[in-house]
């Protein structure tokens, strides 16, 4: 399967649609914050993809708060929803997001596909794989757009992965080390 188009992964999950999904990430927080329950109106077809998503919120240029699920049962709106509450009330990084910071927030959505077994940098491709290791009872994970971000190269990005999980750089390369990579594509909006 080419994991390089979400389309080909999550039939009816094009560009037209996946610029929905922030839309639906921010009447997430619009309704917490105005205490009714969110509209569900925009999801349409939507409905039918499962699939894992993060959910990441920026505010001035600097990361508010990301929180997502690698696979999920729940439909994309639905799981895109609870990420982004749980992005903006629990990641532990940050306060809880106040409703005055709703102005100007940029929200991105990151779909994911599933996880393929990786046994190092040599298989990954920079703006299209996340990478994912579980290690000792740790796990970390990066979206495809962070190595992109910070210009990192496919050896770079895997040992910073250990290094937000907690280990070492090149904890990869142990024999007990799970390493994944993912495809991810993600939808933005400001």
């Amino acid at each position: 399967m080419n994991r390089r188009d979400a389309e080909d992964l999550f039939p009816g999950l094009g560009e037209k649609e996946g610029e929905l999904l922030p839309a639906i990430a921010r009447e997430a927080l619009d309704a917490y914050f105005e205490g009714r329950p969110p509209s569900r109106e925009s999801w349409g077809a939507l409905k039918g993809i499962r699939a894992g998503a993060f959910v990441t919120l920026e505010k001035g240029g600097r990361l508010r708060g990301c929180i997502g699920r690698m696979e999920s049962r729940d439909s994309l709106p639905e799981t895109v929803s609870r990420m982004a509450l749980a992005a903006a009330l629990e990641d532990p990084r940050f306060p809880p997001l106040a409703a005055e910071e709703m102005r100007g927030l940029c929200l991105e959505v990151t779909v994911l596909g599933p996880l393929m077994p990786l046994s190092g940098p040599g298989g990954l491709r920079i703006g299209e794989d996340g990478v994912l290791i579980a290690y000792k009872g740790r796990t970390g994970v990066l979206l495809p757009q962070v190595a992109v971000d910070y210009g990192w190269d496919a050896e770079t990005f895997v040992n910073q992965v250990c290094r937000k999980a907690g280990l070492p750089e090149g904890a990869w390369m142990e024999p007990e080390a799970a390493l994944y990579s993912f495809f991810g594509k993600a939808f933005s909006s400001g």
